[in-house]
C-alpha cells in the first residue's frame, strides 16, 4: 500500500533553488525524486554550492536524467573530482516515469527542477515540477499580480 505523501516535501537544508521556473512555468504537478551523486558531489553540495538555474529534465531509455545543473568541483577532492554540469540520473518509481513520459510527449509540457535539498535524513533530493511554459502575456499578469500584492501590503501597512 503506498503511503500518501504531503503536498510539501520535508526540506531540511534547501541548498540550490530554481527562482525563476514559477514565473516561466505554469507549475501542474510537483514529486520529490533522489539523485545518483558521487561523494565530491554531495561534499560539494552540503557547503551550499550549486545551481540549476537553467537546467531541466528529460526522459531517455525509461530513465529521469538531471541536464545542465552545475555543481562546482570540491576543493579538496584532488584527482577523485566529478564533472560539474555532467548528466545525473534522478530516481524515481517506473509507474512516475511512465507518467512524465507520458506528459512529456504531449505539447508544451517539460520537467523543471525546482529545488536541490537535503531530507531530515541527510538525503539529496530534487523538487521535480511538470510544468507547462508561460507566454508573455500570462508573464505579464503575473508582474501586475504581484506588484498589486505588493502594494496592497504597503497600504494596509500604512493605514493599520
Amino acid at each position: 500500500m503506498v503511503r500518501p505523501q504531503s503536498a510539501q516535501f520535508d526540506k531540511k537544508k534547501v541548498v540550490a533553488e530554481n527562482r525563476r521556473a514559477r514565473f516561466d512555468y505554469h507549475i501542474e504537478d510537483t514529486v520529490e525524486a533522489g539523485i545518483a551523486l558521487t561523494g565530491t558531489e554531495v561534499k560539494s553540495l552540503r557547503f551550499g554550492e550549486g545551481s540549476i538555474a537553467e537546467s531541466y529534465a528529460e526522459v531517455k531509455n525509461g530513465e529521469v536524467w538531471l541536464i545542465n545543473s552545475n555543481v562546482p568541483e570540491f576543493s579538496h577532492g584532488n584527482r577523485y573530482n566529478h564533472e560539474p554540469k555532467r548528466p545525473r540520473k534522478l530516481l524515481l518509481h517506473a509507474r512516475e516515469v511512465d507518467r512524465f513520459t507520458g506528459a512529456v510527449e504531449r505539447k508544451g509540457m517539460t520537467l523543471v527542477p525546482l529545488s536541490v535539498y537535503f531530507n531530515s535524513r541527510g538525503r539529496a533530493k530534487v523538487e521535480l515540477a511538470l510544468a507547462k511554459g508561460k507566454n508573455v502575456a500570462d508573464k505579464r499578469q503575473t508582474i501586475k499580480d504581484r506588484d498589486w500584492k505588493r502594494e496592497q501590503a504597503r497600504i494596509m501597512r500604512d493605514r493599520g
